[in-house]
C-alpha cells in the first residue's frame, strides 16, 4: 500500500475515532439533531451505537491489517447507513454542527459519497473484491 493511501486511511480512522468519542461526550446534542424522526429507536441509543461503531471502525482502519479490505467495506456501509441522517437534517432544516442554512446542509450531502469512496480506496477494498481476496496475506 502506498504512503498516500496509508496516510488517508489513518487520517480517516482518526477522524472516525474523534467523531465517535464526540458522539458519546461533548457533541451528543448535535448528533441527536441528526437522527431522523422516523427511526424506530430511541434517538440517544442511536447516537451511542453509532458512536461506538465509529470508534470501532476508526481503530480498525488504523490498526487492523489482515482484514483491511473488509474494514473498508464495513466503513463504506456505515457511511451509507448514516446518510439518511444527513438527508433528514437537510429536509427538516435542522441546525447542527454549524450547518445553519439550507445551502450548507445541501453541500454537506455531497461529501458522503466522498467518504464512501475514500474508505473503499484507502483500504484497497475494491481491488480485493475484484481479486476475490478479502484478507491481506
Amino acid at each position: 500500500m502506498n504512503k498516500s493511501k496509508t496516510f488517508l486511511r489513518v487520517f480517516l480512522g482518526a477522524f472516525l475515532l474523534f467523531a465517535g468519542i464526540s458522539h458519546l461526550t461533548w457533541n451528543r446534542t448535535e448528533f441527536l439533531a441528526q437522527v431522523p424522526p422516523w427511526v424506530p429507536m430511541n434517538a440517544d441509543l442511536v447516537v451511542i451505537l453509532s458512536g461506538i461503531a465509529e470508534i470501532v471502525l476508526g481503530a480498525s482502519l488504523i490498526f487492523v491489517k489482515k482484514y483491511r479490505p473488509l474494514v473498508g467495506w464495513a466503513t463504506a456501509l456505515f457511511f451509507v447507513a448514516i446518510f439518511p441522517g444527513n438527508i433528514s437534517q437537510y429536509v427538516n432544516r435542522v441546525d447542527a454542527f454549524g450547518l445553519n442554512s439550507d445551502t450548507s446542509r445541501f453541500i454537506r450531502l455531497f461529501f458522503q459519497p466522498v467518504l464512501i469512496v475514500w474508505a473503499i480506496w484507502a483500504t484497497d477494498a475494491w481491488v480485493a473484491w475484484k481479486e476475490k481476496r478479502f484478507v491481506i496475506k
